[in-house]
């Protein structure tokens, strides 16, 4: 029969000494024959005792028994997962193996001339050959939408100068022509409509130095078709003024609107007519709108209009 064995957690070799001859001395009280109870002898007859199994003493230690010791892994076959970590790592060398050689190749083919594909498509921008990359494509955008909108905001800040600067001009320049043109028209009014059957020609003529345009035509037409001929006829004569006010003052022409090259005046003329169809002078109060025109030789009247 197979001796006990003990382990007791803690404790050094002589306890484990100690615990084993303890159970083999045991171990042999067991296997000892019983002695028969009439007198200790065993009887001749009697069969022989059969032997007694043994018995086993278990100890068990107060802190408790070690664990068995794990089994080493040293002599275990390999497992599939080693399996896989080595045709990893076999791939991987491979594959930096193959590496390997496309870098020479690739130093080879530099070398003899042929141009690096990532400085080919660095130098064309990109590797779909377009300038730039997609977000570099975006700013160049924005910042070309950008000086596009500053271009259009300054042109037409300019265009703004330029109009008020024009309108600021223009107001300057018609307020200059208001006041020349109305000098002109109260000078050139009691020329124009006025006239004298002694001297017609000369009174006429002093009148075309003060028109011009369609107008001076018409008047010279008109004086010698109709009224040259009338005036000698019944021996007109007609003076106009512009009028004055009672206390004194410039005479009664206002602006009605005014242009840096063209002015309309409002004048209030008196006409007295003396011919041979009327008895005594006959006076006649007229408006007359008066039209001017800025010319190379000052402002000459346009149009007369008798309201």
């Amino acid at each position: 029969m197979t001796n006990p064995s003990t382990r007791v957690r803690g404790a050094g070799a002589p306890a484990r000494r100690t615990l084993a001859a303890a159970a083999r001395a045991a171990a042999k009280r067991t296997e000892r024959p019983r002695r028969t109870a009439s007198g200790g002898g065993a009887s001749a007859d009697a069969p022989p005792p059969e032997p007694l199994s043994g018995r086993t003493v278990v100890i068990e230690p107060a802190d408790g028994w070690d664990d068995p010791p794990e089994p080493s892994s040293g002599t275990d076959a390999e497992s599939p997962e080693d399996g896989r970590e080595e045709s990893v790592r076999g791939g991987r060398k491979e594959n930096l193996e193959a590496g390997a050689a496309d870098t020479a190749d690739a130093a080879e083919v530099r070398e003899a001339g042929d141009p690096d594909p990532s400085e080919a498509s660095e130098a064309s921008g990109g590797p779909d050959g377009s300038a730039g990359s997609r977000p570099e494509r975006a700013g160049r955008s924005r910042r070309g939408l950008y000086a596009a909108l500053l271009a259009l905001l300054l042109v037409a800040g300019l265009v703004a100068v330029a109009v008020l600067g024009l309108r600021y001009l223009d107001a300057g320049r018609a307020d200059a022509a208001r006041e020349e043109a109305l000098a002109a028209a109260r000078k050139a009014a009691p020329v124009v409509l006025s006239y004298d059957h002694r001297h017609l020609d000369r009174d006429f003529a002093r009148a075309l130095s003060h028109l011009t345009g369609d107008f001076r035509e018409e008047y010279r037409r008109t004086t010698k078709t109709v009224v040259a001929p009338t005036a000698k006829k019944y021996k007109g004569t007609v003076q106009a003024t512009v009028v004055e006010p009672p206390g004194g003052g410039a005479p009664a022409a206002s602006v009605v609107s005014a242009a840096p090259d063209r002015v309309v005046v409002l004048l209030f003329v008196n006409q007295v007519t003396e011919s041979t169809q009327v008895t005594g002078p006959r006076l006649d109060l007229n408006r007359v709108r008066m039209t001017l025109s800025r010319t190379s030789q000052g402002w000459k009247v346009s149009a007369v209009d008798a309201l």
